[in-house]
């Protein structure tokens, strides 16, 4: 369809209306793309901790109702003014990290924070205006991490679209590169910069803590130790990379640091936390080896409390970084990784433990909250499920 031609979509979405409350199938209105933007039909989504969180939670910046899910991939339906790099019929990556390409941000090898296009929550980032509204009342919806995943339709601004050009990858992995996947492997490979023949402990071994293991282990880590309390972890954990495997519940009077001090004579190389607890975060700073130890943050702490770190640790050698979206800009490096898919050298199909259609979506919120999956895939038409044998 071109720009020129495009009209309001009437589709499906999964609507959340209220904290916590199960989302509402709901015939919504998308709007045609504005300047900058892209409207994509949704192939297939999957369920994020991140959505959990935002559905759970009670202020802003959750805001109801709206549309959440960011992990996805899609086929673009029509473009905007000003749109050159996408067309009708491609298929795109979105990510809920801007890459505008022109910015100072952008330009660096540094960062991977654009700082020209500024999240707004619920709310296209060029305008502040969404583009999605209740079909039957008119009723304005929010949008989510600038992607808006949980709807047959969503319209997405240029710079939060990957083009996969010519890797050809199944749906359901192309999916998983645009959020959990992406940013274990590049907290390995960016972040930490993981070295041959190092030490790395794992604070979670969900999505993006195995995603970890696996870059790890592609950076050629010879120790890879994984903390969980689900010991159910450690089968698949094995698979992607982990070596050893640390269950809290386990250790006795000892802390988990002490444990892997003494496992690997001093403390590991590198730690990463994957949960986004303040507490986790002071025990991942603490199982690192004092001198030139690196913890790198993942999990988002939901609450305010800070992270305490002693100023000693800090002068003798360790150091705590941060990492969003593994440090990857999703333009140049997300095509990278499909690639590495390809070549057999990153491996998604262990990450894959359920499917189901969208009318099923607050089942796989549920098995995503008792911690009974990985990555629940959603697929908009729900025939593709029976497809890949579930």
């Amino acid at each position: 369809m071109e720009q020129s031609t495009a009209k309001p979509i009437r589709c499906r979405a999964a609507v959340s209306k209220a904290p916590g409350q199960p989302l509402e199938m709901e015939e919504v209105e998308v709007a045609p793309p504005r300047a900058h933007e892209v409207r994509v039909k949704i192939v297939c989504t999957s369920l994020c901790h991140t959505d959990l969180t935002f559905w759970r939670m009670k202020d802003f910046p959750a805001m109801y109702p709206s549309i959440l899910g960011h992990e996805a991939v899609g086929v673009v339906e029509s473009v905007g003014e000003h749109v050159e790099e996408v067309a009708a019929g491609d298929t795109v990556v979105p990510v809920f990290l801007p890459q505008c390409g022109g910015c100072a941000d952008c330009l660096s090898p540094r960062s991977n924070i654009c700082s020209v296009l500024s999240y707004r929550p619920g709310l296209m980032p060029r305008d502040g205006t969404t583009r999605f509204s209740l079909a039957a009342t008119g009723e304005p919806v929010h949008g989510f991490l600038s992607v808006s995943s949980f709807a047959e339709y969503t319209v997405v601004d240029v710079a939060h679209v990957v083009r996969l050009g010519g890797a050809t990858l199944t749906p359901e992995k192309a999916c998983l590169l645009s959020c959990g996947v992406s940013t274990g492997v590049g907290a390995a490979s960016k972040v930490a910069a993981v070295e041959p023949g190092s030490t790395v402990a794992i604070f979670g071994l969900g999505t993006m803590g195995l995603a970890v293991a696996q870059g790890s282990k592609m950076r050629g880590a010879k120790r890879i130790i994984g903390v969980d309390l689900n010991p159910d972890k450690f089968e698949i954990g094995k698979r992607l990379g982990v070596t050893d495997f640390i269950n809290p519940n386990d250790t006795g009077e000892k802390t988990v640091s002490q444990v892997i001090k003494e496992m690997t004579g001093g403390g590991v190389d590198y730690s990463f936390e994957c949960i986004g607890s303040t507490s986790v975060m002071a025990e991942a700073l603490e199982s690192s080896r004092t001198g030139w130890g690196k913890t790198i943050i993942l999990g988002t702490a939901t609450g305010v409390a800070p992270i305490s770190i002693p100023s000693l640790e800090i002068m003798r050698g360790r150091s705590v970084v941060g990492s969003y979206l593994g440090g990857i800009k999703p333009k140049d490096d997300i095509p990278v990784l499909a690639q590495k898919c390809l070549d057999k050298e990153l491996e998604l199909d262990e990450f894959v433990t359920d499917r189901m259609g969208l009318d099923d979506i607050n089942r796989a919120f549920d098995l995503l909250a008792q911690g009974k999956c990985l990555r629940c895939i959603i697929w908009m038409d729900g025939a593709e499920q029976k497809k890949t044998g579930a």
